[in-house]
């Protein structure tokens, strides 16, 4: 019989934890490589030595421990796993639920920026909201998971479940990454109860029609070229996680580096160093380095494929730098995108609108857009 008990919990990494990090990279043992390289080869020995030195020596995983004990946490096992959660309630009687997905290499610490504002706005006629943040399964305190399966699509049903154990009969649902996929299979699976689903991603491709290329705009045909320089150039994560995901997890499981390096492979150069090491911290302390990287075979080998597009409201907040949805495949995916944002800071330049983390890296900006959208759907 399943437990549906809801217990709290607190982030403690055990001391002997961290001198044996400590240890093990200190005797690091780096590979060679070609003078001159500027990451042609993947990631280089200069921006991951100067990752690893201050992991070592100057991050403090105390500090990021003491953030997340701020807030309320829980457990609940949830078909047979054991889901960790954030769930801080706003003190306004007319806050909206929402459950906040993350993705990989990210975590729980991606939205730890929108709490304050999302919960308890400055301004009272801004919309507030309860915050639901789950580890997805086999995410940090989320796993290691246990069995298999673990795709979107049960994940989606898991976070249904979820809302439905807290008490919230209306909610919504919010993503990045692999958040971005889950999301709006809430709203497919619990569309009774999800008012509406908010992400930073539409994941929608060409279907290998001709007729569907006709008449792109520029800006389409420049997001389609760079989808083909991102595969061509970025997607071999996928490709590992997707195929042979515990060959892989031998060298991640063991080294710091090796984790280090496969994960922040996909961390922007211009994100501060302590949120890099603060998400890869949590994926070695937790051992889910191979249990994370399942999710992706889970999903590239699940059965469970659902005819039709989404229905419930659906709205992007889309940025420079990041994945570039194309209108035209969102729509064949999703038939009632009611809320469509793109923060463009112009050629060259993110500004401060941000990138792939805009919980993040442009708090206000994805903060402003989740308010609007959902404001418009009371």
């Amino acid at each position: 019989m399943t437990d549906t008990t809801v217990r709290p919990y607190r982030v403690e990494v055990p001391q002997a934890a961290l001198d044996d990090l400590a240890d093990r990279l200190s005797r690091t043992v780096w590979p060679h490589e070609l003078p001159g390289t500027t990451g042609e080869y993947g990631m280089t020995t200069a921006r991951v030595r100067a990752l690893a030195e201050r992991w070592r020596d100057g991050f403090d995983w105390r500090a990021v421990e003491a953030r997340l004990n701020a807030h309320p946490q829980f457990v609940t096992e949830i078909d047979g796993e054991d889901i960790h959660f954030l769930h801080v309630r706003s003190s306004r009687a007319d806050s909206t639920p929402l459950v906040l997905t993350h993705g990989w290499p990210g975590s729980v610490l991606e939205y730890l920026d929108v709490i304050a504002p999302l919960t308890e706005p400055a301004d009272p006629q801004a919309p507030a909201f309860h915050l639901v943040i789950p580890s997805l399964p086999g995410f940090g305190f989320s796993g290691p998971t246990c069995g298999a399966g673990w795709n979107r699509y049960r994940t989606a049903r898991a976070w249904a479940e979820l809302m439905n154990r807290l008490g919230y009969d209306r909610y919504g649902a919010v993503g990045n990454d692999g958040g971005s996929l889950v999301s709006p299979e809430v709203g497919r699976f619990d569309p009774e109860h999800v008012v509406g689903v908010h992400v930073t991603q539409l994941f929608s491709f060409p279907s290998g029609d001709p007729a569907e290329f006709a008449g792109l705009s520029e800006a389409d045909q420049a997001a389609l070229k760079h989808l083909q320089w991102f595969y061509e150039n970025k997607f071999s994560f996928n490709q590992v996680h997707s195929q042979q995901p515990q060959t892989l997890a031998f060298a991640v499981a063991d080294s710091p580096v090796g984790l280090l390096a496969w994960n922040a492979q996909l961390f922007d150069t211009s994100l501060d160093a302590d949120f890099v090491l603060a998400n890869v911290a949590i994926y070695w302390f937790t051992g889910t380095a191979a249990s994370a990287m399942r999710f992706y075979w889970e999903d590239a080998h699940a059965t469970e494929q659902p005819a039709g597009p989404t229905t419930v409201p659906t709205g992007l907040a889309m940025f420079p730098g990041d994945f570039q949805s194309i209108r035209r495949f969102a729509d064949r995916d999703h038939a009632n995108i009611v809320s469509w944002h793109s923060f463009d800071a112009g050629p060259g330049d993110r500004g401060d609108v941000g990138g792939h983390y805009p919980a993040h890296e442009a708090t206000d900006v994805l903060v402003g857009d989740i308010r609007q959208f959902f404001a418009a759907l009371r």
